[in-house]
């Protein structure tokens, strides 16, 4: 019996704006100032990478529709290209999350340390203490299986956008920039500034390619799929758009580079001292919840992928009482905890996420061309297809290829690390199907 579809495009629109908006949108900015080095360049990288996003997002509409199954990317790879290669995309996908949890905490401890930490802790160091000590103690809360309370996610949503509005206000406030620092330009060619410019764009503008999940669930998926995308990205770009020219008009592309705690600052702006200090603790506390629902749901992944046998069976364990993954959660917090030892720096961690990022959605996205010649028996069918084939999903393709390679040439030693945790993947997988062949009677 299949299930029967239940999302409109309405619900469908809300999530798409839910998946994008994150945490990003309050500290990127200032990495795309520092990279961009011009304000034309700033706010061209906005507009091409939401026009990118809506040709991803709809490229993993049509992927879900057309292989609507549980498993996500994990079953998707392993149909479309081998076993192997979707296990080595999961597994750095895995780490991935691990790496841009650390990041949303990096972006957190930079909002509550002006007021939490005394004056000779202002610095990098306080912010390592204070995002590591967060995590340590949500990991202590789950591994006793307390849970923190859920919000539900149109609210939660309804919530940022309105944030984002509140703070786009600040423009009526003032008629020249508060901050008048100079702006440092861009040493590299305007190529460069531009592609190093969309790492920070994209991993703001990431998310939509949990549309892969919905392929199925839409009503009237054909019509009510491509509305639902174009509305909710287009929303999104809007909203990013307005974010930008009041952060710009409030601080000046200078004040931008050198202000990282951006939705604090405007806050300030608007009601003082006092909104500086309650919008701080408020995006903390959103940074809080990002991190505790990513502890809890992560391990799920090493779950699956024990279950599969592909992964050492210790993943599956669960704690009768608590029900928590004990293992799998530890793995998931250590990994976020040697990220953050490593790498203190949200701007440089951007580049580790966005080039596992690149190149796992990336590949995803190729797979709709495998797809579409697998399932041909479902053209015509009533499910979502892609107008404009085969030029969406090639500008999708291309423009995140060209991060990577940017990352590669401005980064190298990022770029190789990544790599190297490609190749473990490959050879975890393979050592451990050797292992289960081996332990098969003969």
């Amino acid at each position: 019996m299949s299930i029967k579809p239940q999302l409109s495009r309405f619900d469908l629109t809300m999530i798409v704006i839910s998946l994008v908006i994150g945490m990003g949108i309050f500290r990127t900015p200032s990495v795309v100032a520092q990279t961009a080095g011009s304000t034309w360049i700033f706010f061209s990288v906005w507009i091409f990478g939401g026009l990118v996003t809506l040709c991803g997002a709809l490229t993993f509409a049509e992927i879900g529709a057309r292989y609507p199954t549980a498993g996500g990317f994990y079953k998707v790879f392993s149909y479309c290209y081998h076993p192997a290669f979707a296990f080595m995309v999961n597994w750095v996908l895995v780490i991935s999350n691990a790496a841009s949890v650390a990041a949303v905490a990096l972006v957190g401890a930079e909002y509550i340390n002006p007021i939490l930490m005394p004056a000779n802790l202002q610095n990098d160091l306080g912010i390592k203490i204070t995002t590591i000590s967060s995590v340590l103690v949500l990991y202590v809360i789950n591994y006793l299986g307390i849970k923190m309370s859920a919000r539900t996610q149109n609210l939660l949503t309804i919530f940022k956008v309105g944030v984002i509005l509140l703070l786009c206000t600040a423009i009526f406030k003032h008629d020249v920039p508060v901050n008048a620092a100079v702006a440092t330009s861009y040493k590299g060619s305007i190529v460069a500034a531009f592609g190093m410019s969309l790492v920070a764009v994209f991993f703001t503008y990431g998310g939509y390619q949990q549309t892969v999940n919905f392929g199925g669930d839409i009503v009237n998926a054909k019509t009510n799929t491509p509305k639902a995308i174009f509305w909710g990205i287009g929303a999104v770009i809007f909203l990013y758009l307005a974010i930008n020219f009041a952060y710009f008009k409030i601080l000046g592309l200078g004040g931008l580079q050198q202000t990282p705690a951006l939705a604090a600052k405007m806050a300030e702006v608007i009601f003082g001292p006092t909104g500086y200090k309650i919008t701080s603790i408020l995006m903390f506390v959103s940074v809080l919840a990002f991190v505790n629902v990513n502890i809890l749901s992560n391990p799920r992944i090493y779950y699956a992928m024990a279950e599969d046998g592909i992964l050492p069976g210790i993943f599956k364990r669960v704690n009768p009482k608590t029900q928590v993954q004990e293992f799998g959660m530890s793995f998931f917090v250590l990994a976020i905890l040697i990220i953050l030892f490593f790498l203190e720096s949200f701007a440089k961690l951007l580049d580790y996420v966005m080039f596992f990022d690149t190149i796992g959605l990336s590949t995803a996205a190729l797979a709709i061309f495998i797809l579409r010649k697998k399932t041909k028996e479902l053209n015509g069918t009533g499910i979502y297809t892609i107008k404009w084939f085969p030029v969406v999903p090639l500008i999708f393709i291309i423009s995140y290829w060209f991060v990577t390679l940017s990352i590669f040439v401005n980064n190298p030693f990022a770029a190789l690390i990544c790599s190297g945790v490609f190749a473990l993947g490959l050879l975890i997988y393979y050592a451990s199907t050797y292992n289960k062949k081996k332990a098969l009677p003969e």
